[in-house]
């Protein structure tokens, strides 16, 4: 029998389209005899892994703030068509931790996921899970979960040379390094460094005329961590401290010392979220959760070294209120930047000039409230946005000489979605 298609939410409600889900997951999985006879490929579908969040906030969060549970159920797997960009469930591995962010090996063999609202060890840490891929059929195997090294776990990316990890502990405002362990299991962190420094104002000297967006300005908030091609230096955003810090990295030991300098600084209260290397390596581009703006650098690869050069607004030109941006992507060809808006709830889409400065071309409703994330499938033709609140991920095409995006119809049905992933099984291993 074949799987039921996913309609979209006008004829299916969230409830029933889980259900539903959970009837085509029985037992954890879809035969993989029919996944690969609906691949239409040899080798392996291609498959889109979904982080979650599936438990309130309260061991990290201060006390007096109540959060109702998340949505989610765990890492949520769905098969795509590579044409049309449907996704068709395939199971779920149950998580209650809110494993909120994914990333992979080079080998596309392995999956290491945060666990946000974990609590282990003496310290309540976060933690970190690995988990080995099913070639055939793209199903999880948890091979052991560690502390992160801090509160919160939000972000984690592999480094380039494939024996660390990389993790940004939000609600311990601090990074740590993993180590990742022959058979793909993780080891305890190497290394931990605590951000320190000036909190900055709860307002934006950027934000728009009459917002009220106010986030992470009550302490140090490390949001992202990431390596640039090289591996030599890593970066993280601190987005309580309006800074971006660059470490030099030994991938011998899985140490982390300042870089000189060791930090370059936003306007107050602007709050740095995530960045984006162009595909050239010497432009970097940064995106503010409470300023709703996007900054190019310029990179020195040789010393590590960041230099502001524009500012450009995430929003359209005269939109007043709040937003808090989200996530920001760099095009594969290196034409165009992609940024999240969340309130205002749209992707703004940015020509990429010559020189590697910005001009904003337009902005696309995401279909869904709150869009926390995006991700391109590997062939780059469609966009993927994870309305958080919207409890559903919308699908896009992209139009490679324009940059524009088509909404595709497509709807799939998933509770606080965070990000997705995608592993082509065809091409793994």
């Amino acid at each position: 029998m074949q799987p039921t298609p996913t309609p979209t939410p006008t004829s299916l409600s969230l409830r029933s389209f889980l259900k539903t889900s959970s009837m085509l997951a029985a037992g954890g999985l879809l035969p993989a005899s029919m996944l690969k006879a609906q691949s239409g490929k040899a080798g392996g579908p291609l498959m889109a892994y979904v982080g979650t969040f599936t438990s309130p906030l309260k061991d990290v969060l201060p006390t007096q703030v109540d959060l109702p549970p998340g949505n989610g159920r765990g890492i949520h797997l769905y098969q795509v068509d590579r044409d049309t960009g449907a996704l068709t469930p395939s199971g779920i591995y149950e998580l209650g931790t809110s494993p909120n962010c994914l990333t992979y090996n080079a080998e596309k063999t392995r999956l290491y996921s945060t666990n946000e609202t974990d609590s282990v060890g003496a310290d309540n840490e976060g933690s970190i899970s690995a988990f080995s891929i099913n070639q055939a059929d793209g199903q999880l195997k948890l091979l052991n979960t560690v502390r992160s090294g801090g509160h919160g776990p939000t972000y984690v990316s592999m480094h380039p040379c494939g024996r660390f990890l990389l993790v940004a502990n939000y609600f311990g405002g601090s990074v740590s390094v993993l180590p990742i362990l022959p058979d793909g299991s993780l080891g305890e962190p190497t290394d931990v460094k605590v951000d320190a420094g000036k909190v900055g104002p709860t307002r934006a000297r950027n934000a728009p005329p009459g917002s009220f967006a106010f986030s992470g300005h009550d302490r140090t908030h490390a949001h992202m961590i990431q390596a640039d091609a090289s591996g030599r230096f890593v970066i993280h955003v601190d987005l309580g401290l309006d800074q971006i810090f660059v470490w030099k990295f030994d991938d011998k030991k899985g140490l982390l010392t300042p870089n000189d300098p060791h930090s370059v600084t936003l306007p107050p209260g602007d709050g740095p979220r995530h960045f984006a290397f162009h595909p050239n390596g010497r432009w970097f581009y940064s995106i503010q959760e409470e300023g709703s703006n996007l900054v190019l650098f310029d990179y020195d690869a040789e010393k590590g070294q960041l230099a502001p050069r524009q500012t450009i607004s995430s929003l359209p030109p005269g939109f007043a209120g709040s937003n808090f941006c989200s996530e920001i992507m760099v095009s594969r060809d290196g034409r165009f930047v992609y940024a999240g808006n969340r309130l205002h709830d749209s992707i703004a889409i940015f020509a990429i000039g010559k020189n590697g400065e910005l001009s904003f071309v337009a902005d696309e409703p995401t279909r869904g409230n709150y869009p926390r994330s995006f991700d391109f499938d590997p062939t780059g033709r469609f966009l993927y946005s994870c309305n958080q609140r919207g409890d559903n991920i919308a699908v896009f095409r992209v139009d490679k000489k324009t940059g524009l995006l088509k909404f595709t119809g497509h709807y799939t049905a998933v509770g606080n979605p965070s990000i997705i992933v995608f592993i082509d099984l065809a091409k793994a291993g």
